[in-house]
């Protein structure tokens, strides 16, 4: 069993140690958007910040949800010192959590190491009570049965949450977003920043970012009018369709619209039609070098104006606000890292060195090798 003996203190410059227990049918991508970011941190710092350790439950191959089976590092019960612990969920959540991965998920905790869990790990955390008095991220196709399920634990329709020493992901490409967020905290937004470049994403989503949840398992199939109206307004946010005309694109009256949006979105369709745009004008914010004119333009504002106060009272900041405040405030400039001084062998690892320093050391020979002065 896993002893309940602290782990040693991370001294100051030692890397930072993860463990990722992988639960039967976990989806791969969202393992892989985890660690990369931890992989890109070490090449461009040109150091080890991070290490990581894959770990199933009795150190078998797991098969992920696509089907490929991945051979883990260790079992969850080897003496592993750690100092957080991720659970990665997938498919069938419900049916894979153990008495035996409750039981270690809470050792882990006792041991006052950090938690976490991508797409639907976070189910785990929430049975063994991990969850209780946090806010958390799951997939929205979960979210609905965990409230209910575990009521004590906060979910969020957040892409991902990091409630004190907590840190859960909704799933797909969220935890890169997470972690870039987690290597800002720890070193410092310069990094993130560029690991995002070397990724070719365009912009680090925030812990205010939602998911986004279809509205078909909102309303399930019991509205197919209330869906096809929904789609007509995505459909045609630059120039907006007067509500009697959608009413009868649907052959339903005004009064009959206005009763369905209240009774199953809780609010007008003007309401929700505005709602659609202005989501859609704080993309092109954060996302383009639009104009704010020009993005009033797409949205189906008439004018800047209009726009510009529309904006503020839906999201509390005014557009020009919204731009200032993106990720394009960070400008890195990266340069090419030296190899350790002497002689070139000295770049080798030995044998029993970690995964992450062997792709470290491998990186190394790569041109695109570059490094960030951490300060």
């Amino acid at each position: 069993m896993t002893s309940d003996r602290p782990a040693p203190p991370t001294a100051p410059d030692a890397p930072l140690r993860l463990g990722f227990l992988l639960m039967d049918n976990f989806t791969l991508i969202s393992l892989a958007s985890a660690v990369e970011p931890l992989r890109m941190a070490n090449q461009l710092a040109g150091r080890e910040l991070y290490q990581w350790t894959t770990l199933s439950t009795d150190g078998e191959a797991v098969r992920a949800s696509d089907g490929l089976l991945i051979t883990p590092d260790s079992s969850m019960h080897e003496p592993l010192a750690l100092d957080m612990v991720f659970v990665c969920g997938g498919v069938g959540i419900q049916r894979h959590v153990t008495r035996e991965h409750v039981l270690w998920l809470q050792a882990q905790a006792r041991q006052s190491r950090r938690i976490g869990a991508l797409c639907t790990g976070s189910w785990a955390l929430a049975k063994a009570g991990l969850l209780d008095g946090y806010e958390c991220s799951i997939h929205w196709e979960f979210q609905a049965a965990a409230q209910e399920a575990y009521p004590r634990a906060t979910l969020t329709t957040r892409l991902f949450s990091i409630d004190r020493d907590r840190a859960t992901a909704s799933g797909g490409t969220a935890p890169l977003d997470m972690m870039l967020t987690l290597i800002s905290r720890d070193h410092g937004r310069e990094l993130s920043a560029a690991i995002s470049d070397m990724f070719i994403c365009d912009r680090m989503r925030g812990e205010q970012d939602q998911q986004r949840v279809p509205l078909r398992h909102v309303l399930g199939t019991s509205q197919p009018k209330l869906l096809e109206i929904v789609a007509l307004m995505e459909a045609n946010l630059e120039e907006p369709i007067a509500l009697d005309e959608l009413a009868n694109y649907v052959n339903v009256s005004r009064r009959q619209l206005e009763r369905l949006f209240q009774k199953y979105l809780s609010c007008s369709p003007s309401r929700y039609y505005l709602k659609l745009r202005l989501t859609r004008a704080r993309q092109l914010l954060r996302q383009t070098s639009m104009s704010i004119i020009e993005i009033a333009s797409v949205c189906g504002f008439v004018s800047t104006p209009h726009f510009s106060k529309c904006y503020r009272e839906y999201f509390g900041t005014p557009p020009r606000d919204e731009r200032v405040t993106r990720l394009a405030s960070a400008t890195v400039t990266l340069t090419p890292a030296n190899l350790a001084a002497g002689n070139e062998d000295d770049a080798y690892v030995a044998p029993r060195a970690s995964s992450a320093m062997q792709a470290l050391a491998q990186a190394q020979g790569e041109p695109t090798y570059a490094s960030v002065h951490l300060g």
